[in-house]
């Protein structure tokens, strides 16, 4: 049976880092192509390798049942991937699972299942582990999304109450979004019971839940025009159902906007945990909850900062670390994987974030079609 579900047409439910050492990494897996890991640079003890250069336009990644596999969804290539990564490290096979699909971005897994995000619908691929040379067709959960293309990369995950959460970019640089736009969502895994979790939000294309208590945090994207050091990005935390983060009358918590501002102050919205740099593009986001990083790591948040696109001076294009007190207070927000963006000139732009089951941590590029492993080895 298929389950369908419409969006309710009323839903009433510049930053100093520190400097830090960074020493260029070992890259101990050659790259290709395009791909430019010699430049890549960590902090001391860590190395920087290639998983595989064939995944065009490298979106969101989420773990198959296994944990041998990493599904990626993409954007403009319209695909879903499966790479198979060996104990290595290194992808021993990559497949194209589904393609002509309308902006795949997220991708999320649960229960033998694989959930794709795109622009118009959600859809799920039953069994899809033991199917990845035969994937099975499609199936609708979620229907009748907002079509506008503008901020239209939709991120999904399950959160710990088993709900599949979904985000709905607002269709512009600055507006009223309407109650359609500027959401989380989450709903049942058969797209039943929409809830809206999250209001105010410009363009979260990554959050994911604080293992410490479960709570939802999102990064989400500033507005443009105001200038190269305002707004900031935000990272952002959920601590009730609801709760409105500002947009458009407000930004990074302190900054009223010119033409809505007058309307509600800032004081009427939650605050970021953290003010990111000005137009970083924070996408994808995981708390890192393994044992193979230093014990200053556990519990930090990783943040992939896609990179500046009309600041006069580039910046962003690194992944970057936001270490929390044991409250969930940020305590230092800092670069952790630099080099993608050389002088004025940029050869690649992290996308997502995803720890694995070993301890290391996977990052992906949209621009390269690369995803890298990043893993402590002193």
């Amino acid at each position: 049976m298929k389950m369908f579900c419409r969006l309710p047409g009323r839903l009433r439910l510049s930053i100093p880092f520190a400097a830090g050492a960074l020493l260029a990494a070992v890259a101990t897996t050659a790259a290709a192509g395009d791909v430019q890991l010699q430049t890549l640079r960590a902090p001391a003890g860590f190395r920087i390798e290639l998983v595989t250069d064939q995944v065009p336009n490298a979106r969101a990644m989420t773990f198959g049942g296994g944990g041998g596999v990493v599904y990626v969804g993409s954007a403009s290539a319209g695909k879903v991937y499966a790479v198979e990564v060996g104990a290595s490290g290194t992808a021993s096979v990559v497949r194209t699972i589904a393609s002509g699909l309308e902006l795949p971005t997220g991708v999320a897994w649960r229960d033998g299942s694989l959930y794709v995000a795109g622009l118009r619908r959600v859809v799920r691929y039953d069994g899809i582990d033991g199917r990845l040379a035969n994937p099975p067709p499609p199936l609708p959960i979620a229907e009748g999304l907002p079509p506008d293309r503008h901020h239209g990369r939709r991120f999904i995950a399950f959160g710990p109450d088993g709900k599949l959460y979904l985000s709905i970019g607002a269709p512009c640089n600055v507006c009223l979004p309407g109650d359609r736009h500027g959401l989380i969502l989450r709903m049942n895994a058969d797209g039943s019971g929409v809830e809206t979790v999250a209001r105010g939000v410009r363009n979260s294309v990554g959050f994911d839940f604080r293992p410490a208590d479960g709570s939802l945090w999102f990064t989400d994207n500033g507005r443009d025009m105001l200038g190269d050091d305002v707004p900031g990005d935000e990272l952002n935390r959920v601590a009730r159902p609801g709760e409105h983060f500002g947009f458009p009358f407000c930004h990074q918590g302190s900054v009223a906007d010119p033409e809505f501002g007058g309307e509600r102050p800032c004081r009427e919205f939650s605050a970021p945990v953290q003010v990111l740099g000005p137009h970083v593009a924070a996408l994808g986001m995981r708390f890192y909850d393994g044992s193979a990083f230093p014990p200053a790591y556990r519990g930090n948040v990783f943040i992939a900062e896609h990179g500046s696109w009309n600041r006069s001076r580039k910046i962003g294009y690194r992944v970057s670390r936001v270490s929390l007190d044991s409250q969930g207070r940020a305590i230092r927000y800092e670069p952790f994987v630099e080099g993608w963006l050389q002088g004025s000139s940029v050869w690649g732009r992290p996308a997502d974030v995803l720890p694995m089951p070993d301890g290391s941590l996977l990052v992906s590029d949209d621009t390269a079609g690369a995803i890298y492993r990043v893993r402590y080895a002193p």
